[in-house]
C-alpha cells in the first residue's frame, strides 16, 4: 500500500524566466530598507524604493524617511519622468505603500497596477534581484554622513548601473544598450 507524501495539500510556486520585449510594458516596484550608521554609531534608516523595467532593466531608485503611500506616490511620478518610455503596468507586492491612494493614482496617471500573490517575492524577481546587486555592490561602499550625501551617491549608482554596468541578461550590454536595441 502507498503511503500519502507528508505535504498533502501543499504546492510549490512555480516560476517561469520570462523577459517582456517592450519597454515600459511590467514595471517592478519595491521598497528595500537600508539601515546605516552615524558617526557615533547610532543606527539611521532609510527606505530605498526601486523601479525596474522588466525588458530593458533601466531603474529608477530614491530614498526616504519612511515608506508610505504618499511617499510611494512621490516615487512613482519621479520614475514616469525618468523613463524615457511610456509605462504601461506597475507590479509590486501587497504592502501597506502600494494600497488604495496609490492604486488610484496610478490608475489615474494612465497606468495599471497589478499585485503579485502574497508570500512570492520571486514574481517581482527582477527589482529583488537588483535589491541583491545593491547589496553586494553598493550598499557595502555607504557611509552616511547626511541625507544629501545618500541622494548624490545613489544618483552616481543608478547612473552607472544603467548606462555602464554590463547585465548578464543582455549579454554583457547595458540597460541603456537594451533599451536603444529594443526601439530600434
Amino acid at each position: 500500500m502507498a503511503r500519502l507524501p507528508n505535504r498533502v495539500g501543499r504546492r510549490a510556486v512555480h516560476t517561469h524566466c520570462y523577459q517582456k520585449q517592450v519597454p515600459g510594458h511590467h514595471v517592478q516596484v519595491d521598497v528595500k530598507f537600508l539601515t546605516l550608521k552615524r558617526k557615533r554609531g547610532s543606527p539611521v534608516w532609510r527606505d530605498q524604493y526601486t523601479a525596474i523595467d522588466d525588458a530593458t532593466r533601466v531603474r529608477a531608485l530614491k530614498t526616504y524617511k519612511r515608506h508610505t503611500q504618499a511617499n510611494a506616490i512621490d516615487f512613482i511620478d519621479y520614475v514616469v519622468k525618468k523613463f524615457p518610455f511610456r509605462i504601461q503596468t506597475i507590479r509590486t507586492d501587497r504592502g501597506h505603500e502600494f494600497q488604495a491612494l496609490f492604486h488610484w493614482h496610478v490608475a489615474d496617471r494612465g497606468m495599471e497596477h497589478v499585485y503579485i500573490k502574497p508570500r512570492t517575492p520571486q514574481l517581482n524577481g527582477k527589482v529583488e534581484r537588483s535589491h541583491r546587486t545593491d547589496k553586494g555592490e553598493f550598499d557595502q561602499l555607504l557611509t552616511y554622513k547626511d541625507d544629501v550625501d545618500l541622494e548624490k551617491k545613489l544618483a552616481v549608482w543608478e547612473r552607472f548601473y544603467t548606462f555602464d554596468r554590463p547585465h548578464g541578461a543582455h549579454g554583457g550590454k547595458t540597460p541603456y544598450e537594451a533599451l536603444r536595441e529594443k526601439r530600434s
